[in-house]
């Protein structure tokens, strides 16, 4: 179907719904690679004009990636509840951006926006999305209510999360377990302890999970533990009898693009299946991790859609939600700028891609984290990131991802700090996961308000931590 729309006497013309959502997009760098994105704004606001008398249930029937090729594609339609979808069928993509914000605005808006989430589709979101503004994504976000638990519960209201990074570049384990005393002294750690291994090798793998595990154990940590090979490896080392809590992956929109990141729809759910019968969880058993980013399928030549057409790189990752949605996740973060600059060019970009991220994302039911990053050669620096935490925590971000300094010495990008996360806790009056929470007043690295110790308590702590004596 052609779609057209007149804006200051020049008629636009969008040759089918993929150039459309394309077009419609806010700016961004991966798009203007793809040779998707609008000639300019008033092609894009033509486009986003159009985008927003479309009605709702188009996505169900005109697919950005054809069924019959794409197993994600059928996961969306075939897994669609239309019960669900039901009183917002009649909407438009402009109505259905009404409707969210009217229920924002409303006491019970979390219980609202939750009933209808089972029906909406990644494309339906994503085209929401594109018609906002950033003020309308961070004001949904935060009137919209997901969790899932492990040892802690992760996306509970008035809490903030993180998960610690204490990667080394040679996996060695001094250096990983000075990086995991860092952030827990600081109060982080209660979504994931999560290593990114140099090597996927299942015995330097099971070498880390021991690690993690036993400090956990040590010190009565109630968190859980995630080493981030691929989960082929992790699956090997279930079976093998190795400490497993959390199955990791990084996943994207298309099959193809999941096929170069070497999984399936099957193999996910194997690995799912085999984490849960661990039984290794206290207070639920949510135990996937996935990861995702826009750009993933550009990066692999995995974007084209119908008729060979280009899809623009948000689309896509609003797509791998419903594969992260079918598997019921503990953990789920957008890695927003990571990729580089090829997709999004600067801070405003990336700034706009996290909050779009995490909108869509909590929108469809997943407890949503994001990491806030950037590489080095992006046109961004940590003011960016600064207001990228704030803006996140402000819209309800089930965690953030933190590393000793920033600056994550393995991966060579720049992160968050575990200092950041204090200044927005404390800002924002927002807490650490409950069963974190408490552990850490226990242990003395938070006072009964819920703020850092003084620095006498915490060296006392550390000597305790570090010499194995009973704190």
């Amino acid at each position: 179907m052609i779609y057209r729309q007149q804006v200051s006497g020049t008629t636009y013309e969008f040759d089918h719904l993929v150039d459309l959502m394309a077009k419609a997009t806010p700016l961004r760098s991966g798009d203007q690679l793809a040779g998707c994105a609008a000639e300019h704004d008033a092609a894009r606001a033509a486009a986003a004009w159009v985008l927003a008398d479309l009605p709702l249930d188009t996505f169900l029937n005109d697919v950005v990636v054809p069924y019959e090729t794409d197993e994600v594609t059928r996961l969306i339609i075939d897994s669609h509840n239309r019960q669900a979808f039901a009183p917002i069928s009649h909407l438009t993509v402009g109505g259905f951006r009404d409707w969210l914000l009217e229920a924002a605005a409303i006491d019970d808006s979390a219980a609202r926006i939750a009933a209808i989430a089972p029906g909406l589709t990644p494309e339906m979101v994503a085209a929401t999305s594109k018609i906002m503004r950033n003020q309308d994504l961070i004001a949904v976000a935060a009137a919209t209510r997901v969790s899932a638990a492990f040892r802690t519960t992760i996306g509970l209201p008035g809490t903030l999360a993180t998960r610690l990074q204490p990667n080394h570049p040679t996996d060695d384990p001094r250096g990983i377990a000075a990086g995991v005393l860092d952030g827990l002294l600081l109060g982080c750690g209660d979504a994931v302890i999560g290593v990114n291994p140099a090597t996927d090798s299942p015995h330097a793998t099971s070498d880390l999970l021991h690690l993690l595990d036993a400090i956990r154990v040590r010190y009565e940590i109630p968190t859980q533990s995630c080493v981030l090979s691929h989960i082929s490896t992790t699956i090997g080392l279930i079976e093998s009898g190795a400490p497993v809590d959390l199955v990791f992956q990084s996943i994207a929109g298309t099959e193809g693009a999941n096929k170069s990141f070497g999984v399936d729809l099957a193999l996910l759910r194997e690995g799912n299946a085999a984490a849960r019968s661990l039984g290794r969880g206290t207070v639920g058993n949510n135990v996937m991790y996935f990861e995702t980013g826009q750009g993933s399928a550009l990066s692999s030549h995995t974007h084209l859609g119908t008729g060979g057409r280009p899809v623009d790189q948000q689309t896509l990752e609003a797509r791998a939600y419903a594969v992260a949605r079918d598997l019921q996740p503990l953990l789920v973060n957008t890695v927003v700028g990571f990729i580089g600059p090829e997709y999004l060019y600067d801070g405003k970009q990336i700034i706009r891609a996290g909050l779009e991220d995490h909108f869509c994302g909590k929108l469809l039911g997943l407890p949503m984290g994001v990491d806030v990053c950037y590489t080095n050669h992006a046109e961004a620096d940590q003011n960016d990131m600064d207001t990228l935490l704030m803006l996140l925590a402000a819209s309800g971000v089930a965690y953030v991802i933190t590393v000793p300094g920033a600056d994550d010495v393995m991966l060579g990008y720049q992160s968050l700090s575990f200092h950041d996360v204090l200044v927005a806790r404390r800002t924002l009056r927002l807490q650490a996961a409950p069963e974190f929470e408490e552990w850490l007043r226990k242990m003395g690295v938070f006072d009964e308000t819920g703020q850092l110790t003084n620095f006498d308590v915490h060296q006392s702590l550390l000597r305790s931590l570090t010499s194995g004596e009973a704190p």
